[in-house]
């Protein structure tokens, strides 16, 4: 039996190629969900706005095999040629020429549809929510798992942010202390990220030929664009909050976001149907303090992540520990297909 810890992209994706080849798996999941920071939230008119993971790239090959191979379309991120720009707080936004970009991509239906594929594929007795794992024992060639209830394996794979395993797990025997040490010291993506997305019945940016692309030196919304569906009849603008206002209170956090949006885009920018935030440092599940600062993506990707503990009985599978493209979706689709195949050939020896 193969026990994954952890429900998001990377768990789900190897669990969906185990369950291909036949090998039993369990995945625990601390959340009351899966997806992990995959988190779409359909609001009125059943509007997607992402809270979580959005976008990719041409060079995420991996992801776009993924979504290929299931049948998910995904579709380029509108982006305007002119865009507000903020530069200090003392001057109003101001409309900018930028220069053309690489296209980046968004999946149709929102990122929620890649999870919510991968979960129908898979036996829903198979994923277990609400556990959230404190112990790991590694008794001779099998271990115990210990959560809200007990569970026997004799494989373990770690599919959460390195700094969750690191800090919140007890391993017995321990792990080598430089895994642990580096485990400390990397940096989950969207730990410290707010998300906040508004919808409206129409996009009135559009409309009066206004960019719907935002970017601001000075916040609360650092960066915001144009968030409306594939076929474009849900309308959305959705980005990113400086994480320095975490620290204010939700409503006065709220109130500065819409006074910004007004003095932005005007009046019309006021006369949305949802507001919607999600401040990952909240999310118990994803943050924990560092012992010290972290740079973006410190450590993701480290070699050390590719090796195996207990007689190659525990493994690491999460978008941070993965040598390709680490801390994006694309790395987690990365280490989901390197990890499962591993087991897999694992399995055949074995037989």
């Amino acid at each position: 039996m193969i026990i994954l810890i952890g429900a998001g992209l990377s768990g789900l994706l190897c669990a969906y190629r185990l369950k291909k080849e036949g090998i039993p798996f369990k995945i625990l999941e601390a959340r009351n969900r899966v997806g992990g920071r995959i988190n779409t939230e359909y609001l009125t008119d059943n509007t997607p706005v992402e809270m979580g993971a959005t976008w990719f790239g041409n060079q995420h090959i991996h992801l776009k095999s993924l979504l290929d191979e299931l049948g998910i379309e995904y579709f380029a991120q509108h982006m305007d040629s002119t865009v507000f720009f903020q530069p200090v707080a003392t001057s109003p936004a101001e409309c900018v020429q930028i220069p053309s970009q690489p296209p980046s991509f968004r999946i149709a239906g929102g990122s929620s549809n890649l999870i919510n594929t991968l979960y129908q594929k898979l036996d829903s007795d198979d994923i277990i929510l609400n556990q959230a794992v404190t112990e790991i024992k590694f008794h001779e060639n099998s271990f115990q798992v210990v959560a809200k209830e007990v569970f026997e394996g004799d494989t373990v794979v770690l599919s959460l942010p390195p700094k969750l395993w690191a800090k919140r797990i007890l391993f017995e025997p321990p792990l080598p202390n430089n895994l642990l040490e580096i485990g400390n010291q990397t940096q989950t993506w969207m730990e410290d990220s707010i998300k906040v997305a508004l919808t409206y019945a129409q996009p009135f940016w559009g409309k009066e030929n206004l960019p719907g692309t935002l970017f601001s030196n000075t916040g609360p919304i650092t960066e915001l664009y144009d968030h409306c569906n594939h076929e474009r009849s849900k309308f959305a603008l959705c980005g990113f909050i400086n994480p320095s206002f975490k620290k204010l209170a939700y409503a006065e956090r709220r109130d500065l976001v819409i006074d910004q949006l007004k003095s932005v885009f005007g009046i019309k920018a006021v006369a949305f149907l949802d507001y919607k935030e999600c401040v990952w440092s909240d999310e118990e599940n994803t943050f924990v303090e560092s012992d010290l600062p972290l740079y973006p993506h410190q450590n993701n990707g480290n070699p050390i992540f590719s090796k195996s503990c207990y007689d190659h009985k525990l493994l690491i599978s999460s978008s941070e520990s993965a040598s390709k493209f680490p801390g994006y979706m694309d790395g987690a689709v990365y280490a989901a297909n390197l990890i499962a195949g591993k087991i897999t050939k694992a399995e055949k020896l074995f037989l």
